[in-house]
């Protein structure tokens, strides 16, 4: 008890810190005045998500509770948990702002990852269900090798984790700094306290329920700003045929933004882009994780039916939000565009990724704003949380239990190792997000994407349905995706060129997934076909008794109810 209070007081500290701090930095050019409402609707969910913290940690007592919230959450409250996990700033404020620089085609993100989930309901999300415990890397060392299986799969989820971090970290502190003026530092810091309180505290209930408050939040918000926005847009009549009417006579591309090939011209690129949103979206460690928090796998399969819906309706919002913002804030005399410091050509204020966010203030003036900058930052911290706590899962169920300890471990002790596990990925989140404050996040994306589509994805889908996979197989692809993706990005034009300014990238596309993923599912074959090893053999032998419980759920946790 006296833990909580202590953890209470700190974090009351620095809100207050902050808030004063906020006070005091008005006058900076980076910030816009403090917006009383954001930061009075900011705090308001805070509190309310520290008392669903405070209730859950009383109803967290094994591993079970920790890492799965129980298994006991429905399939509908699965899927809205799992929306609230996925749309994540980027969807909400970078999608739209590719919309309204781009016009149609910055629709190219919300159409890869939302077509990522039928791959997920169908062909994986039973499986996972009956094949796993608590993360996805249970299910791919089921039948394999558990020591260099497990440590593979870990690693991968690391790299994705951290390298989500960093972007979802640097983009709250952005977000804070602008909206409520308060310093960066401060921000991304008080970020990271929050996260490392629900998660060491709460676990995964708490952060199923942070993620289902957020994901109620930002649909009623961006529902209300896309219907506002089309309403003043068209004076009243909701057409959306007039609005992009409208669009077309104002952006300066005119035509062009009802038409695709804007935004990604090459079809090699296109290919490479859709295969990594497509199937990075099934590797994400921190979305596969929520497949164990349900009772049995009809649920599983049911939250992400209801999942795929959310998103999917959220994705038709951004597209009339990115469209509304056209029509209501690209003529100069709206206010909202003002002259970029470099070029001094007009340029939206705070940002292209500020649409959505200037939009709500031309619909619903400074409450509107005051909200929708609460909403955000909310999305980053239901977002992180789930991050973080499959982080923390990598290296305490996988890491320690299973390779460090060969599975002989205490309940409590594994999930006492998960907790300090959040404390060092809350505090190295916060470093990192400290240290990336001045460089372009945007490559992170991408190399997140193609990480999971990489490393994770193939060895996951493989193992599930093809009988031939070995170990010496998954160890191959695998590991051959993990490096692969990570080089051809690093060597490709947006961090080579762009960043490193190192001249010429060596690799030319920005996106390396068409690439990394066919040398991950050829290791995986060739390793699989060439190993004659007695312990491939019955690695292969294994497979029908590993389908039949992947297909029934027979010896599934959770079966006798299915």
């Amino acid at each position: 008890m006296r833990l909580w209070q202590n953890a209470f007081a700190a974090l009351a500290l620095s809100l207050v810190a902050g808030v004063a701090l906020a006070a005091g930095d008005v006058g900076e050019v980076k910030k816009q005045s403090v917006n009383i409402p954001a930061i009075i609707m900011f705090l308001a969910f805070v509190a309310a998500t520290l008392g669903i913290t405070y209730w859950a940690a009383q109803r967290t007592k094994t591993a079970k509770d920790f890492y799965a919230a129980g298994g006991g959450i429905t399939g509908f409250q699965n899927g809205l948990a799992i929306a609230g996990d996925y749309m994540s700033a980027a969807s909400f404020l970078g999608i739209s702002g590719l919309v309204f620089i781009n016009g149609y085609d910055g629709l190219i993100y919300s159409v890869g990852w939302l077509v990522g989930w039928p791959i997920i309901m169908f062909l994986m999300a039973e499986q996972l269900r009956n094949l796993g415990k608590y993360t996805y890397a249970d299910v791919v060392s089921y039948r394999f090798q558990r020591v260099p299986m497990r440590t593979m799969a870990a690693t991968g989820s690391l790299v994705v984790v951290i390298l989500y971090l960093i972007g979802q970290m640097v983009g709250a502190g952005k977000l804070i700094q602008v909206l409520f003026g308060l310093d960066y530092v401060y921000a991304v810091t008080i970020v990271g306290i929050l996260i490392i309180l629900y998660v060491t505290f709460g676990g995964m209930l708490a952060t199923t329920w942070v993620q289902i408050i957020k994901a109620c939040l930002l649909l009623g918000g961006a529902t209300i700003i896309a219907f506002g926005a089309l309403w003043v847009a068209t004076d009243g009549s909701l057409s959306p045929e007039r609005l992009f009417q409208k669009a077309t006579q104002i952006h300066n591309k005119k035509d062009a933004v009802m038409r695709p090939g804007a935004l990604v011209t090459s079809p090699i690129e296109a290919i490479s882009l859709g295969l990594a949103l497509m199937f990075g979206t099934a590797g994400l460690p921190h979305i596969l994780m929520r497949f164990f928090t349900v009772p049995n796998a009809t649920e599983a399969r049911k939250s992400v039916f209801y999942a795929t819906g959310f998103i999917g309706y959220f994705y038709i919002l951004t597209f009339l939000i990115g469209f509304g913002a056209i029509v209501l804030l690209m003529p100069a005399e709206s206010g909202f565009m003002v002259p970029d410091p470099k070029t001094g050509a007009l340029a939206l204020k705070g940002g292209q990724n500020m649409a959505a966010v200037n939009l709500s203030a031309a619909v619903g003036g400074n409450i509107l704003l005051g909200f929708i900058s609460a909403v955000a930052f909310a999305t980053i911290l239901a977002v992180v949380s789930g991050l973080t706590l499959a982080g923390a899962s990598a290296i305490s169920h996988d890491l320690y239990a299973n390779v460090v300890a060969h599975g002989n471990v205490d309940e409590l002790q594994e999930v006492r190792v998960s907790k300090i596990a959040t404390l060092v990925l809350g505090v190295i989140a916060i470093l990192l997000g400290i240290a990336f404050e001045q460089q372009n996040v945007a490559y992170l994306v991408g190399l997140t994407f193609s990480v999971a589509a990489s490393a994770n994805f193939p060895i996951l889908i493989v193992s599930i349905f093809w009988s031939k996979m070995t170990t010496k197989g998954a160890l191959l692809g695998g590991w051959l995706g993990l490096v692969s993706s990570t080089l051809f990005v690093i060597l490709g034009p947006t961090v080579w060129t762009d960043v490193l300014k190192f001249g010429d990238a060596i690799f030319p596309f920005k996106n390396p997934a068409l690439f990394s993923m066919t040398l991950s599912f050829l290791g995986i074959w060739i390793g699989s076909i060439m190993d004659s090893s007695e312990q491939g053999k019955r690695e292969c032998a294994s497979f029908e008794a590993q389908d039949v419980r992947c297909q029934t759920g027979i010896g599934a946790e959770g079966a006798a109810s299915h």
